[in-house]
């Protein structure tokens, strides 16, 4: 007897009945007419994926064919989830940490995977989601739980939409997912209005004697700041090779943004060159290499308040305010060659 193992057709026949050409036994007993049958199926089912596969320009081999057959693996389309793409894609960015991304962006990939799993386990009582069964109610229902469930401003929730809709454009380039579900769905940002210091009140700020170090040195960043127009991030990188000495002698800040890497070219006037001058030797600026005692973003703008109330300016004081800072503006319009000295 010749046994068949063909895909999942299993039965078996005799060998001067089995025809090797055509592929199939010539017996003509009910046995070997269901063989046949079952036979032919196959070989349809499998002409039908191969055409399936031409038609949408995807890779074509054997093995693929009979994955897909046999249903060994998750299918591209129907197969990979919500949670399975976010993962690997925060992932590969960890890999380009300090490359591409730095660990603020990573920390905020993570938070929106992390509210993704909430929001499916609270509100749908899943533990994940294919993407082919992502829509448009999904994204609404998502939206209405940052808001609600999380307390997220509305520019704080699109910001997570935004990381959400990305995460969408992988799969709809990998073929993972045919129709966007963020088609019809439209950001409307809120408009921030950052408040800044006066020249006056930037000046209290300086003079003000602080009641302890901590204090003095989130004082310190944040006047450095509002004179050069540096970002938190960029301060806290900021290192001795970024300052430089021009052909008369004046100084710079010369180096990359981090958020765009775009290099950047600041005059370093007069209260930032003494600010620098004031931590030049200090040992914690040396051991993490920064030329000024920059805290974690949460600290200073938690110290930031108390210097607000101690100031007296009724103002909410934070890092982004610093940039925004009226004397920077002010200097920026003036002769600032004239203020070097």
């Amino acid at each position: 007897m010749v046994k068949l193992q063909i895909f999942q057709v299993s039965g078996s026949t005799n060998p001067s009945q089995w025809s090797q050409a055509q592929g199939k036994t010539r017996g003509s007993s009910r046995e070997a007419q269901e063989l046949n049958y079952n036979i032919q199926s196959v070989k349809s089912r499998i002409h039908q994926i191969y055409c399936d596969l031409g038609l949408e320009n995807k890779m074509v081999s054997a093995q693929i064919i009979k994955d897909i057959y046999l249903e060994n693996h998750k299918n591209e389309e129907n197969g990979k989830t919500l949670g399975e793409v976010h993962s690997e894609h925060n992932e590969k960015c960890r890999q380009l940490l300090n490359i591409e991304y730095t660990q603020s962006t990573l920390y905020k990939f993570d938070a929106s995977l992390k509210y993704l799993k909430e929001f499916m386990a609270k509100e749908m009582n899943i533990e994940d989601i294919p993407l082919k069964e992502i829509n448009e109610d999904f994204i609404r229902r998502y939206e209405l739980y940052l808001k609600t469930e999380k307390g997220c401003k509305n520019n704080s929730a699109i910001k997570h939409l935004k990381i959400f809709k990305k995460i969408i454009r992988i799969a709809l380039i990998n073929d993972w997912l045919q129709k966007d579900p963020f088609a019809l769905v439209k950001f409307r940002q809120d408009e921030v209005h950052v408040e800044f210091l006066t020249m006056h009140e930037l000046n209290i700020l300086m003079e003000k004697e602080m009641p302890c170090k901590r204090l003095e040195q989130v004082r310190d960043v944040f006047v450095f700041c509002a004179f050069t127009g540096l970002a938190f991030v960029d301060v806290k990188s900021l290192q001795a090779e970024h300052i430089i000495r021009g052909n008369k002698g004046e100084m710079w800040i010369r180096k990359p943004r981090q958020k765009t890497n775009n290099m950047c070219n600041i005059p370093l006037l007069r209260v930032p060159r003494e600010l620098l001058d004031k931590y030049s030797s200090d040992k914690g600026c040396e051991l993490r290499s920064q030329v000024l005692p920059v805290p974690t973003n949460q600290k200073m703008n938690a110290y930031l308040k108390e210097i607000a109330t101690m100031c007296g300016i009724n103002k909410r004081l934070s890092t982004h305010c610093s940039r925004h800072d009226i004397s920077w503006l002010h200097l920026k319009m003036n002769n600032l060659q004239a203020s070097f000295s």
